[in-house]
């Protein structure tokens, strides 16, 4: 049976996505922005040193940026067009190319600027041509290394944020599956449906910590998981829990990374009620201000000489540290004691969860 099942599984070819292409997307505004004020900048500095009697030749100032912006402009239209392809590449051979297309381009803009500038018939200043090709050589080969350096910064960030994940995912304390599994066999007997359905929380919850492949998921889905976890602590605590949700209408798409909000709950529990004889009340909220979402955990301050803050700091520092990955500066995590009430907070862009698990493209 698991013989026919391998040979009836579908092989996987691999294949490079363009979005893991090391030269960025020179198709979004942003990335046509930085290339015209570097190579502008670039201009400038050239202008600077060929002058002589003063501090910037103008007349050859604004003929170098012309000729600039157009191979600029040109070659990254090209490598725009062919970025798919390219990514099909192995690195080397996407670099040649690109190579190429940027010294064809200059060659061409060369050969038309010196036919109009200086029109000899016959007449090719081939030095200067060769001068030029050698420039944008050198210039070429710099950029990519950096945009290569700088894919490689992303990759080690991204792979970096996967551990962090991971760590995070197999915080599920030992002690909540034996406290949730003795629950669950003393309802066997007495409410079976209820046990039933403690089983299939419990099982989406391990669910939850093995999927590592989406980046971001819909608000509604991680609300879902808490409820989830929520109701098996509910049927332990009984009335020492008590829950109070404000979750405003038209946040369900909502885009955020997948066990954000349960770990801040699941401390909460641990840190905040379970603590405390009397138990005490969980509050999660979430409303929309603007462009920003807000999500609030808060529940009773935990007892000075509670233990554990160390796993409450990780798991805080974990989930701030993917917020930054995925969303940058935007994205904010605090928290807060105010009148014995602990509250974490955080601030996420207003955006809505793609259907792969890839964060959306961000607006230029």
């Amino acid at each position: 049976m698991a013989a026919r099942q391998n040979r009836e599984r579908p092989v996987q070819v691999s294949t490079m996505n363009d979005a893991d292409f090391y030269v960025p997307d020179l198709c979004r505004v942003r990335a046509v922005f930085m290339l015209v004020v570097t190579s502008e900048l670039l201009v400038l500095v050239l202008s600077i040193v060929q002058a002589q009697n003063h501090w910037i030749d103008w007349n050859y100032f604004g003929l170098l940026s012309l000729f600039v912006q157009w191979t600029v402009l040109t070659s990254a239209a090209l490598i725009c067009l062919l970025r798919r392809w390219l990514s099909r590449l192995t690195i080397p051979r996407a670099t040649t190319v690109i190579v190429a297309i940027v010294l064809l381009d200059v060659l061409a803009f060369s050969l038309f600027a010196d036919s109009v500038l200086h029109p000899r018939p016959g007449v090719v200043a081939w030095q200067g041509v060769a001068k030029k090709l050698l420039l944008a050589l050198l210039i070429t080969l710099m950029v990519l290394r950096y945009f290569y350096l700088q894919f490689q910064w992303q990759q080690q960030r991204e792979s970096e944020m996967q551990a962090r994940l991971t760590a995070l995912q197999a915080r599920i304390h030992p002690h909540f599956l034996f406290n949730s599994m003795n629950t669950i066999a003393s309802l066997i007997s007495v409410n079976p449906e209820r046990a039933e359905d403690a089983v299939l929380d419990l099982s989406e919850l391990f669910r939850a910590s093995l999927r590592t492949g989406d980046r971001l998921i819909p608000l509604s889905a991680e609300l879902d998981l808490c409820r989830r976890y929520l109701a098996i602590e509910k049927l332990r605590l009984e009335d020492r829990l008590t829950l109070d949700w404000q979750v405003e209408d038209g946040l369900d798409q909502q885009a955020i990374p997948p066990l954000t909000l349960q770990p801040l709950v699941e401390n909460a529990i641990y840190h905040g009620i379970q603590p405390r004889p009397n138990g005490g009340t969980v509050k999660i909220e979430a409303y929309r201000r603007g462009q920003s979402v807000y999500l609030m955990v808060q529940n009773p301050r935990p007892a000075p000489d509670h233990g554990g803050h160390d796993g409450n700091r990780m798991a805080l520092a974990n989930i701030q540290s993917r917020l930054h990955a995925l969303f940058g500066e935007p994205a904010v995590l605090k928290h807060s004691h105010q009148n014995d009430i602990y509250t974490v907070t955080l601030r996420l862009p207003w955006q809505k969860a793609s259907g792969n698990g890839k964060p959306p493209a961000r607006s230029e």
